[in-house]
């Protein structure tokens, strides 16, 4: 679940929009069914995969003369999508488990940004009670009451009733509410030494397992825009927003059972994200 997705991010918190609760379009099991694979994408991988061969030949039969590929290099474009740094992304993490000790250089911002974009949109945000937790440790010490309130707002009885979780955020027995967070890449649109603005493009999965759910684990596409503020030695958030996409076109993977959703969220942790 993006916070896009549940409601409209703005004024730098979760707004009040409608929630979006995704019904499966007939009473089959919504985890069970798979779009036929095309003949053209089966004939692109056989294609493919005779390509793959005639270069693996020409580069087993290449000599050892290295004056063919002398000038390849200079003609690439040079690029700085999220090649890694060699910095360590971060000296500790907090009593929550939250990253923090980020640099403070552009890497360490984005760093930031990475790390606190996965927990503005995880399952724990939604627990009244692990929510206070997350906001003092992710956000300026001077937004925290205003970001306590207005969280609490959003996040509501009725917000919590229709996302099919308890008073406490906890989902049903038997089921398990999904909302994890990756990182796709980051981007620094102004730095200040002080202050930076960074673009967080994420993907991420939410929705409920079991059965009987009316709100499927689906995926999800939206990029944040935090702005973050250098203090008491680490970088807080001061605002953030968020946007749909950029979303690629749906890929022909066979969708999983919800017992196999549950397992994965259990069994795979989650990662310290870096620049």
């Amino acid at each position: 679940m993006s916070l896009g997705d549940e409601h409209e991010a703005s004024g730098g918190y979760g707004g009040t929009g409608q929630t979006r609760t995704r019904l499966p379009d007939t009473g089959a099991d919504p985890y069970g069914t798979r779009r036929p694979r095309s003949s053209s994408r089966s004939l692109v991988t056989v294609v493919g995969v005779v390509v793959l061969l005639i270069a693996a030949i020409a580069f087993a039969n290449r000599g050892d003369d290295g004056s063919s590929s002398a000038g390849t290099n200079a003609d690439k474009p040079e690029t700085t999508a999220t090649a890694p740094s060699g910095q360590r992304p971060v000296r500790s993490k907090s009593a929550a488990g939250i990253p923090s000790g980020f640099a403070q250089d552009q890497e360490g911002a984005e760093s930031a940004a990475a790390n606190y974009a996965v927990v503005l949109v995880s399952a724990d945000i939604l627990k009244p009670a692990r929510r206070p937790e997350i906001v003092r440790q992710v956000f300026d010490a001077g937004r925290v009451s205003e970001l306590e309130r207005n969280l609490d707002q959003v996040y509501d009885k009725a917000f919590l009733d229709k996302v099919g979780l308890d008073a406490n955020g906890n989902a049903p027995k038997g089921s398990t509410y999904v909302s994890r967070t990756m990182p796709v890449g980051t981007k620094v649109t102004d730095y200040g030494g002080s202050t930076a603005t960074v673009e967080v493009w994420c993907t991420g999965v939410y929705g409920m397992t079991g059965e009987s759910s009316q709100n499927p684990v689906t995926s999800d596409w939206f990029t944040m825009t935090l702005q973050l503020r250098w203090t008491d030695g680490d970088w807080k958030v001061d605002s953030f927003s968020q946007k749909e996409g950029p979303a690629p076109v749906n890929g022909d993977n066979k969708v999983s059972t919800s017992d196999d959703i549950s397992k994965a969220v259990e069994e795979f942790g989650g990662f310290t994200y870096a620049r």
